[in-house]
């Protein structure tokens, strides 16, 4: 893609909730249909560094042996994602997905992102440009969800609680709210802040754990079975959740795609994914979906995340206004 193509793409959807057809200002943020990427910062993996304790025995065992084959090879596979965080809210990303650790030989106020090994960038750095970010885009609302947390101790969660509700501060919608595009505009709130763990339950502003429809498949087919069976024998909750495009990668797949990654097994699988996504809805029935997440959200020209954006126009009775239609790339 020619660079002034790129930065066409990406500033049309830097603004995409704001340019919303005005029925849309007062629907349910979980109504709504919102793209998200899977491990959001696994794009800055470190494979010098060591393997989480969480990780299978055998990849911590081999790790103390040979960490020159497993540590690569683990960034080459745990790699979900290559645009920086920025670049993702600036293409439409609005769901991030962050698994939180800390490093043992690290001091209590420092942490990073992980996925199988640690990754470069520090929590606050990531979260400071967030933080960033939506001082230039008001009128945008991010859902960030804090999980997994390895090796993070009570003493650590309250550090990092701390640290999230100064960050964020007033823009943290609290969990009582049942916030639309409307109210969180009305009250300046911009971050809807999910944290996997117990010990935020006594803070207002940190929202439960939601459900993340994870199918375990490294066959797309699969994983679009396995969805389409949620919606129709569970069928959505009345909050926020996540349905997961993203393929899951096990030893006998790497073993006989030794120099594929999961990079390439995502591209291969992308056409029948976004093909699937074309066919969903957003809303409160029963199979409406909300966040949409997937890896390499980047690839195919951002197309993953303008059809995820493009699907809110289905539940209106008439066509969307001009104005929409001129802002976005997605029609």
């Amino acid at each position: 893609m020619a660079d002034e193509e790129r930065r066409w793409v990406i500033s049309s959807c830097a603004d995409w909730m704001s340019h919303l057809p005005e029925q849309l200002h007062n629907v349910l943020l979980w109504n709504l249909s919102i793209p998200g990427s899977h491990d959001t910062m696994s794009y800055c993996l470190d494979k010098h560094s060591p393997v989480l304790h969480s990780q299978p025995k055998i990849l911590t065992v081999l790790d103390q042996l040979v960490p020159c084959i497993i540590r690569p090879c683990i960034k080459k596979w745990g790699t979900t994602q290559e645009l920086v965080i920025s670049t993702q809210l600036d293409s439409g990303i609005r769901f991030l997905d962050l698994r939180i650790a800390h490093k043992e030989k690290d001091s209590d106020q420092t942490f990073h992102f992980a996925h199988g090994i640690y990754s470069l960038v520090t929590v606050k750095e990531a979260l400071t440009d967030v933080a960033d970010w939506l001082e230039q885009h008001t009128k945008e609302v991010v859902i960030i969800a804090l999980s997994a947390f390895d090796d993070v101790n009570p003493e650590q969660h309250r550090r990092l609680i701390d640290f999230l509700k100064g960050l964020f501060d007033k823009k943290l919608c609290p969990k009582g709210e049942v916030p639309t595009l409307k109210s969180c505009w009305s009250q300046g709130y911009q971050v809807i802040l999910s944290y996997a763990d117990g010990a935020a339950c006594d803070h207002k502003e940190l929202w439960p754990a939601w459900d993340y429809w994870w199918a375990n498949e490294s066959d797309p087919n699969l994983v679009i079975s396995y969805l389409e069976n949620k919606k129709v024998t569970v069928g959505r909750p009345d909050i926020f959740f996540v349905a997961g495009l993203n393929l899951t990668e096990d030893s006998k797949y790497v073993l006989h795609h030794l120099f594929q990654s999961m990079r390439t097994m995502t591209l291969r699988a992308s056409g029948l994914l976004l093909d699937w996504v074309k066919k969903q809805r957003p809303g409160s029935q029963k199979t409406g979906l909300n966040i949409i997440c997937a890896d390499f959200v980047g690839i195919s020209r951002n197309k993953f995340i303008q059809l995820v954006i493009s699907l809110n126009t289905k539940p209106l009775e008439r066509e969307p206004p001009l104005e929409f239609i001129m802002k976005s790339p997605l029609l």
